[in-house]
């Protein structure tokens, strides 16, 4: 029987393996933040998405890119050389936080005058540290900034931050997580002194895409299917956390435990923060100083702001709703 129906395997076989690429992804694949795009992939797109590794700088570089994901700070930088770029969508808002070791005499972030501090210049972590320091009085230049590297699970290497704190060779560091908890875990219960201030700064984690990509009527529509579908996924990253641990510890090799700590302090409700323009207007102001350039006004910042597909989202979320469709896989079909 078996010999009989040897003729149909082939087209068996054309029933089974994932659609074509719907869209192809930019994000740093090794980061927290990014896996609601990858979890959106895996349950509607049978894991068809293309994922390659960069943010915003190769969408708008490279046409055959639909989407890049990255904080403000990264948008603002490749917005001053290509104003197609898109804040289309918010993933997640992540207050940073900054750890101090008790011992080297801190207890207050005015403490940090004159100490060694880690963080990465030009990045979200490198902004943070500067602005939550200056509202304590300390401009840059009060106190050492000394570059690292990040850490995803301990045993923290050689010049991770979190080594460099225990072993003595920074006073403090700023930097996302979960390398930031790595940190507290590294000095002994009762050392750490930990800042952290939602209203100096948080990472708003964006979705970006381009004007000529969304001036595609084809490629919008597979844009604003995905942008549904990612809001869904978000859902579970927000209100369930307990059912995506595991697939977010897998993709970006951080433990379910680490996860646990960390989880608190990332918001993954979406939208677009209301106050994102002037968020953007405040950190261009940086962005072009450590890019040494001219800063952009807030009215030409904000053009990179378009909430037009997340209306045709949600449209098109509530009318799915209302038909009482569930979850799968679907591509563009809306």
């Amino acid at each position: 029987m078996m010999a009989r129906l040897s003729f149909l395997l082939p087209l068996l076989g054309l029933l089974t393996v994932p659609a074509a690429a719907v869209l192809t992804i930019s994000a740093a694949l090794n980061v927290i933040e990014y896996v609601p795009l990858l979890t959106t992939s895996e349950d509607y797109y049978n894991s068809s998405a293309i994922f390659v590794n960069g943010g915003v700088a190769p969408l708008v570089r490279n046409s055959s890119i639909d989407l890049g994901a990255n904080a403000e700070t990264q948008a603002l930088r490749n917005y001053a050389n290509n104003t197609s770029l898109r804040i289309i969508w918010n993933i997640a808002e992540v207050p940073y936080r900054l750890v101090a070791n008790r011992a080297a005499g801190i207890s207050s972030l005015s403490d940090l005058k004159g100490k060694r501090v880690g963080t990465i210049n030009g990045t979200s972590a490198g902004y943070f540290v500067e602005q939550l320091l200056k509202t304590v009085g300390l401009e840059y230049g009060d106190y050492q900034t000394i570059a690292g590297n990040i850490c995803h699970e301990a045993p923290c290497g050689n010049r991770t931050f979190p080594d460099m704190l225990a072993r003595g060779e920074i006073d403090a560091f700023g930097i996302w997580e979960p390398t930031l908890q790595l940190g507290i875990d590294a000095l002994p219960a009762g050392q750490t002194v930990v800042f952290q201030d939602r209203k100096v700064y948080r990472e708003i984690y964006n979705l970006h895409s381009t004007k000529e990509k969304l001036a595609n009527k084809k490629k919008r529509k597979e844009i604003v299917v995905f942008l549904k579908n990612l809001i869904k996924a978000q859902r579970v990253f927000e209100e369930e956390p307990e059912k995506v641990y595991a697939r977010v510890s897998g993709a970006v090799n951080v433990s379910v435990p680490l996860l646990e700590k960390v989880w608190r302090v990332h918001d993954w409700s979406g939208g677009i923060p209301e106050d994102l323009v002037d968020v953007l207007g405040e950190e261009e102001k940086y962005i072009a100083r450590v890019d040494n350039r001219t800063a952009s006004s807030r009215e030409h910042v904000a053009k990179m702001v378009d909430g037009s597909v997340l209306v045709e989202a949600l449209a098109l979320l509530k009318k799915e709703e209302r038909r009482g469709e569930g979850h799968g896989k679907e591509r563009g079909r809306d």
